[in-house]
């Protein structure tokens, strides 16, 4: 038996006194980090590399796994059964090319979902953007009606402080399907929703067609049986699977609001759908695309036979996603709002979402693009919703995995950005004394980067500023 099979078996319940040795390469990463916890609680010896240390590295430690963050052969186990790696991995990292080299079981954190979600029921959440706070609500409202899942999210639920979770109760994982190097082509769903295709990655897909391709692909691996949500704003005729609705504000939509209103930064709505509806729920989140959000999530436990009653609690108690429209600091005097916006159409859902919540208030957007390759793809959108916002300021691109492109750089985007005062570039360890010295007590952050580092030094600062 090849030591693959033996994993598999081992993660469906077989052979459980054995302890394999999992090894991480890019462990710190949201997705990565999951399935670590995924493996360090059933009783797997854990560790792992990354570049930096993180909140969420320390966390990991504080769970008994053991971490390295230099690229060193010396500081790596030198024979893991499964060694799990990032595509954001370089080619060149040592530890990579020893397991390479030494014909070590190796496979990408897609192909490990896949082996852990062929044996359950399955709710895959794919888009552009959404697909976090859609997974993160779902498992949230299966969690706390007492249904239960196993979770694999791709950020920090506020309300439980983790991005995984298990169940006894039930086996139904619900898993974010990432369109990043194809990833979510592995899986299996039972329940897919499809929240939005606006063209990303094309430093992987080559084309906008390629792209929106690999979802309908996605969508076709929904079983038999199954249920395909899409947002209604997405072309229908895209999409064969005989069971497919459509969610969204708009009246044509099979699931939808009505009444829809705010009232104290709550959005109060009823839920319309082919059998029913729920009256009165509440969501007491920013953004109004955080309400279409929630159309999903509200679909698929629907699907899955929660009450009307059940859901409407959990969504009322729901807090969240960590850098999803998240409030740093909140007063009469003005706010810091954190936002993982790092897409054209994130940052306009995030303008609106502010707008909507703020009308006709002055604030400062911080902005830190992330990728040279996007900032070069997407340069026309930002550009362009950019502009919307009364005061901009850009940090200097986040290259990630990615070496500098000649031009490509946060002076060269502000220059495209058609903005009444002038739009300022600075350096990350500059902007707190930038922000301190503003006149702005209004700051929202976004970016996929490193900024969310900045967000409590400056939510302190505007709070001793203004509150002392």
């Amino acid at each position: 038996m090849s030591t693959k099979d033996q994993i598999i078996l081992w993660m469906r319940g077989s052979n459980l006194s054995w302890k394999p040795q999992i090894y991480f390469l890019g462990i710190g990463g949201i997705g990565m980090s999951a399935l670590a916890r995924y493996f360090n609680a059933k009783g797997a010896i854990v560790g792992g590399y990354d570049k930096t240390k993180t909140v969420l590295t320390q966390e990991l430690i504080s769970e008994g796994i053991s971490i390295s963050f230099e690229d060193n052969i010396n500081s790596i186990p030198k024979n893991p059964d499964l060694v799990i790696f990032t595509p954001a991995i370089p080619k060149n990292h040592l530890g990579k090319r020893y397991y390479e080299e030494h014909s070590t079981l190796m496979a990408k954190r897609s192909e490990v979902l896949g082996w852990i979600t062929a044996a359950s029921a399955n709710i895959c959440v794919a888009g552009t953007h959404g697909k976090t706070t859609i997974s993160t609500m779902t498992a949230h409202i299966l969690r706390d009606s007492s249904y239960g899942c196993h979770a694999f999210l791709g950020g920090i639920a506020t309300n439980y402080g983790t991005n995984y979770w298990s169940s006894t109760a039930s086996n139904t994982v619900v898993v974010e399907a990432d369109e990043y190097d194809r990833s979510f082509l592995q899986l299996s769903p039972s329940i897919a929703v499809i929240s939005a295709m606006d063209p990303d990655h094309l430093d992987i897909y080559g084309t906008h067609s390629a792209f929106s391709d690999a979802f309908v692909q996605f969508s076709n691996l929904v079983r038999e049986e199954g249920k395909l949500f899409i947002n209604s704003k997405l072309p229908r005729s895209l999409f064969s699977t005989k069971n497919t609705l459509t969610y969204g504000v708009d009246a044509d939509a099979d699931i939808r609001t009505s009444n829809l209103k705010i009232i104290e930064g709550a959005y109060h709505f009823d839920v319309v759908y082919p059998d029913g509806c729920i009256k009165d729920v509440i969501l007491n989140m920013g953004g109004w695309h955080n309400v279409e959000n929630s159309l999903a999530a509200i679909a698929a436990s629907l699907e899955l036979g929660i009450s009307h009653e059940l859901i409407k609690r959990a969504v009322g108690n729901f807090k969240g996603v960590k850098r999803r429209f998240e409030f740093a600091w909140k007063s009469t005097y003005g706010f810091v709002i954190d936002d993982y916006a790092h897409h054209p159409e994130e940052l306009r859902a995030l303008i609106q979402g502010v707008e909507d919540l703020y009308p006709k208030e002055d604030y400062m957007m911080v902005f830190q693009p992330h990728l040279f390759s996007r900032t070069k793809d997407q340069a026309v959108g930002f550009a362009e919703v950019l502009s919307k916002v009364p005061k901009l300021v850009l940090l200097p691109i986040y290259p990630a995995r990615e070496e500098p492109m000649e031009g490509v750089t946060s002076e060269w985007l502000a220059s495209l950005v058609n903005h009444s005062k002038s739009v300022e570039v600075i350096e990350k360890d500059k902007l707190l004394e930038y922000i301190q010295s503003s006149q702005f007590s209004k700051v929202v952050l976004a970016g996929a980067g490193d900024i969310d580092t900045c967000v409590q030094p400056i939510a302190h600062v505007l709070k001793q500023k203004y509150e002392a």
